[in-house]
């Protein structure tokens, strides 16, 4: 007897995924790693423009604040909104700003001078666009896995993420140097154009309405009630935002100054930066089959090399060895990554996804703009040296302090429910509007 018509085009198009990675997982892989091509690209072409237009490394940092200032700004209302509206719609609407904002950017810069407040401006635009992109993003991820394929779900999804910053990180520079910053930005518009399409396909047919909530502020309480009653979140966002601050300004101020400095100049550092996003692709191969029981106490342990780049400066290692320290550090964080966004997924209300991701988002990263400020200063008053053994010891510290919460020690992972009632991955609905990514984390 002959199948059903049906059957055919259904594996087909089971064949050309794998079988637990449904359709809506699928799109948001794919989109993610669009937009990551683009961006990682357009980072470096941003500065580049600045400084062909004539500005100053100082303007340089004006036009990345400007970026960083609204994401902190717009992040919980960003949250909000995405567990109040269609996920779906905010990330459309997130990428057509984003586009938007990067063509005219690239326009600028291919057409004439471009003035520093109005790179400033634009890139705020593009900050902007990500606050709201991100929690609604990251809820849209985690809802569309079912919780016995979400750690490899998660460990794929990071992987791509990370793969698509290295190659588009290269790929940018390569295209700078032979066709210029502006086309590079253009470049990006497109991506997100493409990844704003893509997203737009997301299935939510079987998502039903949402309940009426009692407005934004009430949706906002609501949400950091549930983060503030959960002692293994709010520690854990605490420590990172010291660990973010820190990091960060390791590597954007104090890791070019010892290569310009010690390592022979910029080629060393790009190098090592180079072998900490091989360690995060490594990270996400080995959580693909490793499924730790206590989720967050092995999370936590490998945030500890993280403190390693910063000593590894201090010293300074030679490059092989800063290149070391950095692949294992990149390994380690994506182990830690991919164990939260999977307790973040079996803890957390799926229609409170991103409310909670934005708070986690806020905390991350609310003094990292402070951090790269005062890294200057502070160098000026304590040494280079000394600054660097400091941001190792507050990493050190921090991490050491979240070990002592209890549910981080203890926290277990879920057994997988039954699959009589589990809802299979290749046909789990969409984000969920009725109740309802991407995150450090």
């Amino acid at each position: 007897m002959s199948s059903p018509p049906t059957t055919p085009s259904r594996t087909t198009a089971d064949r050309r995924r794998l079988p637990w990675a449904g359709r809506n997982y699928t799109l948001l892989t794919g989109a993610a790693v669009v937009t990551n091509l683009g961006s990682h690209g357009a980072l470096i072409a941003s500065a580049f423009a600045v400084l062909e237009a004539g500005g100053s490394g100082g303007d340089v940092g004006l036009v990345a604040a400007a970026r960083t200032l609204p994401l902190v700004l717009f992040l919980l209302i960003g949250g909000a909104l995405a567990d109040r509206l269609p996920r779906h719609h905010v990330m459309v609407a997130a990428n057509a700003l984003n586009c938007v904002s990067q063509a005219a950017f690239a326009v600028l810069v291919l057409t004439g001078h471009p003035q520093l407040w109005q790179m400033m401006l634009l890139t705020a635009l593009c900050g902007t666009g990500q606050a709201f992109f991100n929690p609604a993003a990251e809820g849209m991820l985690l809802s569309s896995v079912s919780g016995e394929h979400a750690n490899r779900a998660f460990a794929l999804f990071r992987m791509a993420m990370n793969g698509a910053g290295i190659g588009g990180a290269a790929l940018g520079g390569a295209m700078i140097a032979a066709i210029g910053p502006g086309w590079v930005l253009a470049v990006d518009a497109a991506a997100f154009a493409i990844a704003g399409a893509m997203r737009a396909f997301l299935d939510v047919s079987r998502v039903s309405g949402r309940a009426p909530g009692g407005g934004l502020l009430a949706d906002l309480r609501e949400g950091w009630v549930e983060f503030r009653t959960r002692p293994w979140l709010w520690s854990i966002v605490l420590q990172f935002s010291v660990v973010v601050a820190v990091v960060g300004a390791a590597e954007a101020v104090y890791g070019p100054l010892v290569a310009r400095d010690r390592l022979g100049g910029p080629a060393p550092w790009g190098l090592a930066l180079g072998f900490f996003g091989i360690g995060t692709i490594a990270g996400a191969v080995l959580m693909m089959v490793w499924k730790p029981r206590r989720l967050l106490l092995v999370g936590t342990l490998c945030v500890f090399p993280l403190a390693l780049p910063s000593a590894g400066l201090a010293v300074p290692l030679p490059v092989w060895g800063l290149c070391t320290v950095m692949f294992v550090s990149g390994a380690a964080i994506e182990v830690f990554g991919v164990n939260w966004m999977t307790t973040m997924h079996q803890e957390i209300p799926e229609e409170k996804f991103s409310r909670v991701s934005a708070y986690d988002w806020f905390g991350s990263v609310s003094m990292l703009p402070l951090a790269t400020a005062v890294a200057g200063p502070v160098e000026s008053a304590f040494g280079r040296t000394s600054a660097l053994w400091g941001c190792a010891a507050l990493v050190v510290l921090g991490t050491a302090a979240v070990l002592f919460v209890p549910d981080v020690r203890r926290l277990t992972r879920k057994p997988a429910p039954a699959k009589a009632a589990a809802v299979p991955a290749a046909t789990a609905p969409g984000p969920a509007e009725a109740p309802a990514g991407v995150s450090p984390g």
